[in-house]
């Protein structure tokens, strides 16, 4: 969500900030600012600048200045309490203007210590959650005259999440940072210390990195980085190399990032399989760490997800009772640990995020391992906290996605729940060594199939996005596995076009979406090929009979749909089990191109942010 960047070292800080703030722009943000410590004939002095709006109307203000600084915080904030104003930018600074503090989290206890240092003479200038640390660390500094030692006394008094870097005027040089349920990662580089929430804004500096733990601790010097624990003992820390290059961070001569990232699937599905079948036929997840015989004893699945990792989700139940014959119940995250769901020891918990942060999603781990369930990880980003606090993780390998609304990990998702699903069968003794390796191979081909449709079905895509752009509203329809799929097209046209989408499963028309209909009103329906594909054209010509604008998914060769749609986005012939990822993809080029014909920003959609670290 918020971004978080810091620096100290030999060079000239205010480059550094903007450089790393920009590349986080993605995760969405609705002002910026810095603090820089800037040297004067009175001594060490900290300038702080913030400004409502993008990282461009920082740089304005920060190019001016004429000092050359070498140590300094910046923020990207997206407005959780307090609205976006420049009072309630971050850095937040204490009473005297020495501390500066940046932070992305919550302070779930934040109005009791509001209170408290209100009492105690402290003044707050904001109407947010992140000042309180401002004013805790001043305390502590006041007390112990050391700014790490400050920070971990400010996080005792703290309930919630906090990813945190604070500066100090009398301690030039250093960054004090921790972490709890809010990620930051450091390196250093041959001129000197980082800081970031987010290796993305670090990979121009160092590709070894130290992702921190909860409870840990960091203090950056321009001669190095010392971590310690709440205790403030010394520990020597995991490190991390980042082995994509910077190329993933940058458009690659395409127009937007979600553009570069939908052409990016059929890769995205290659890398997430391969490896993955032994020689023998069996399927080769060592990561998950449970033998066949432990998996042949779950004998329940929940998924757990929010948005369109949800949607991966119901794509998975119908595999996993399909394939697997396990009862499979899908769960938005957010819900699932306050309705205390049944789970057990032969439980397996599947928890997806894109991010491996999304705080309700990490919520939702912790409750099911609390009650002894088994937790198992799907996700886009090594060493997250959804990767480190499940018992195994399958990796979507989709690289880095900077588009906010989600492409290319929600395939990688579907590809590895996939395979999740053929490994419970296979462990489950359903499908037989052969019939996994035919659906394996069936799967990989979508690869290709997905390329065929990037390259062929622009122009008829191009046209069905004519026919919505001024619509006021939009009906996705599907049967079976068509509708997973139509929920997941109506969420990225909501998303990227600000256009009003429902889904709905096609039989459910006449019980009330069909009043919506009249004369022009667009049907978007995945109506491939299928076991259910007769009563989807059924419902289909109930819409024709009312005027609606049909636009229909439809498999290569079907002329009988072409009686009925308007407009007809073709794709490859596909086993139905594997039609949610061919079938995605034209969903996703579509919502893309409404949303450039309505003057949209496809890359950051208003109001949204890439990962949601928050309650």
């Amino acid at each position: 969500m918020c971004g978080i960047v810091g620096y100290t070292g030999s060079r000239q800080v205010s480059d550094i900030l903007l450089s790393g703030l920009a590349r986080l722009e993605y995760r969405g943000y609705d002002s910026a600012g810095a603090a820089l410590e800037v040297a004067g004939d009175a001594g060490c002095a900290l300038d702080v600048v913030r400004e409502v709006g993008k990282v461009a109307s920082l740089s304005e203000k920060l190019g001016q200045h004429n000092a050359f600084p070498t140590c300094g915080i910046g923020h990207t904030r997206w407005a959780t309490h307090g609205r976006p104003t420049v009072e309630n930018a971050h850095p937040h600074v204490s009473c005297d203007g020495r501390i500066a503090i940046v932070h992305n989290g919550i302070i779930e206890n934040f109005a009791e210590l509001r209170e408290e240092l209100g009492a105690r003479g402290h003044t707050f200038r904001s109407e947010t959650d992140t000042e309180v640390f401002a004013h805790l660390v001043e305390e502590g500094y006041v007390a112990t005259h050391d700014l790490m030692a400050a920070v971990r006394d400010a996080c005792t008094h703290v309930v919630g999440a906090y990813g945190l870097a604070a500066v100090c005027a009398d301690e030039p040089d250093v960054i004090a940072v921790a972490r709890k349920d809010s990620p930051i990662v450091v390196g250093m580089g041959q001129d000197g210390a980082y800081l970031a929430s987010d290796i993305v804004a670090l990979i121009d500096a160092t590709r070894d990195v130290v992702v921190l733990e909860d409870g840990q601790f960091a203090k950056l010097t321009p001669k190095g980085i010392e971590f310690t624990d709440a205790e403030g003992a010394v520990i020597t820390p995991a490190v991390t190399h980042v082995d994509w290059d910077v190329d993933m961070a940058e458009k690659g001569g395409y127009p937007d990032f979600m553009l570069k990232e939908i052409c990016e699937q059929p890769r995205v599905v290659r890398d997430t399989l391969v490896g993955r079948l032994a020689p023998t036929g069996e399927l080769d997840i060592d990561e998950l760490g449970l033998s066949f015989e432990e998996l042949n004893l779950i004998d329940r699945v929940y998924v757990i997800a929010c948005g369109t990792s949800y949607h991966a989700g119901l794509i998975a139940k119908n595999l996993i009772e399909g394939w697997a014959r396990i009862p499979c119940e899908v769960e938005a995250a957010s819900e699932f640990r306050y309705r205390n769901p049944i789970i057990t020891p032969t439980t397996l918990v599947v928890a997806v995020s894109q991010s491996g942060e999304t705080a309700d999603t990490l919520a939702a781990i912790r409750d099911a391992r609390i009650k002894g369930g088994k937790v198992f990880g799907i996700t886009n980003v090594v060493g997250s906290p959804v990767a480190r606090e499940s018992d195994g993780v399958i990796y979507t390998k989709a690289n880095k996605e900077i588009a906010v609304a989600s492409t290319k990990s929600f395939i990688g998702q579907i590809v590895s729940l996939s395979l999740l699903s053929l490994l419970l069968a296979q462990a489950k003794g359903k499908l037989k060594t052969g019939q996994v390796k035919m659906l394996f191979h069936e799967l990989g081909d979508t690869a290709a199939q997905i390329q065929h449709i990037l390259d062929t079905q622009g122009p008829a895509i191009h046209e069905a996005a004519l026919a919505c752009k001024d619509a006021a509203s939009a009906l996705f329809v599907g049967r079976g596995m068509g509708t997973a799929i139509s929920y997941e097209g109506a969420l990225k046209l909501k998303e990227v076009s600000y256009l009003h989408a429902e889904a709905y499963a096609a039989g459910e028309m006449k019980h009330g979406p069909i009043a919506l209909i009249d004369p022009g009103f667009p049907v978007i329906a995945v109506a491939t090929k299928s076991p259910t594909y007769d009563k989807v054209v059924s419902n289909l010509k109930e819409c024709e009979a009312r005027g609606a604008t049909i636009i229909a998914l439809a498999t290569e060769g079907d002329e009988d749909i072409a009686k009925i749609a308007d407009h007809i986005i073709s794709i490859p012939p596909v086993r139905d089990c594997f039609s949610a990822i061919t079938a995605s993809v034209p969903l996703q080029l579509l919502a893309r191109e409404v949303a450039l014909m309505r003057g949209c920003n496809v890359d950051q959609p208003r109001n949204l942010a890439k990962s949601v670290t928050v309650e």
